[in-house]
């Protein structure tokens, strides 16, 4: 898979001497015990990351994750929001870091995704359809694509560099992370997915997913991360929910729809997305935002 520039490339070129880990979306900066994740507007579908940004994305997702942080009240990464807190270079250009930055505590990160699933979507329903089971976990029989699961049920996944993570069995991340460990991992996770589901779902919205990733800071186990975006969880509105089918979202739904719709081949470099389609992407993202926080998104 290809990668392109960071949307915020000038950060790249003042932080002489540091080069960053860049993932899909994110680009992460080493400043010894302490890390600086700056959330660009790169957006990815079917493993590619597209030439056309999503403008203030970087700046949605940062923002939701700073709600939920302060929401949950778990032990978490978060440090600062402010990226000045750092040593950065005297021309750093502050203004363009606003919003999209999170100055956070390096972690020993446990190589699993913590997934919770309280819907059966995506993977879990083509699982379904041919064993009546989703991650090795017996479910019952009947069950229509998108429906709410009689309880929310753990599954996680390995991290993967590139392409789509895989899942495993609660016994094969006891093998990676310790029994002890895996099992203190899943209920934090089930923990934490209640209460946001609880919460969100009195926003109008329904968290059918999520996946968490946590840390190890002085033997303590710790949230860390994106937490609870558009980008890691599957986000509806209550109010247009059918099971039965796949259910409008709060993503780039947009994006993948009119990707289908090109004769794109999905192996070459992926076509510049219309002004229409940004605009639109754009909009849920923001609506996602100020949904659940009730806030009013600043950089409008």
């Amino acid at each position: 898979m290809p990668t392109l520039p960071s949307v915020v490339p000038f950060l790249r070129s003042q932080l002489t001497g540091r080069t960053p880990t860049c993932g899909k979306v994110r680009d992460v900066y080493d400043f010894g015990d302490r890390l600086l994740f700056v959330a660009t507007d790169r957006i990815s579908a079917f493993d590619w990351i597209l030439p056309t940004g999503i403008p203030d994305k970087g700046r949605v997702l940062t923002q939701i994750s700073r709600f939920w942080f302060e929401f949950l009240k778990v032990p978490n990464h978060l440090i600062s929001m402010d990226p000045a807190d750092l040593p950065l270079p005297a021309d750093a250009n502050l203004p363009e870091l606003e919003g999209r930055s999170m100055v956070v505590t390096k972690t020993k990160v446990f190589p699993v995704e913590c997934v919770v699933r309280g819907y059966l979507a995506g993977s879990g329903w083509k699982e379904y359809k041919a064993s009546q089971t989703v991650c090795g976990l017996p479910l019952p029989a009947g069950l229509r694509e998108c429906d709410q699961l009689p309880s929310p049920i753990f599954t996680p996944a390995t991290k993967a560099e590139t392409g789509h993570d895989e899942n495993i069995s609660f016994e094969r991340m006891c093998e990676i992370v310790g029994t002890d460990r895996a099992s203190k991992l899943r209920e934090l996770s089930l923990q934490i997915y209640s209460k946001a589901a609880v919460y969100a779902r009195g926003r109008g919205i329904i968290l059918a997913d999520t996946k968490f990733e946590f840390g190890l800071l002085d033997d303590k186990i710790i949230l860390i991360d994106e937490v609870l975006t558009p980008d890691s969880s599957r986000f509806w509105p209550a109010d247009q929910y059918a099971p039965g089918g796949s259910q409008p979202s709060y993503d780039k739904q947009f994006v993948r729809d009119w990707l289908e719709s090109t004769t794109w081949d999905k192996n070459s470099p992926p076509p510049p997305l219309p002004a229409d389609v940004v605009a639109r992407t754009r909009s849920k993202y923001v609506e996602a935002f100020e949904k659940l926080t009730g806030e009013a998104f600043a950089w409008k």
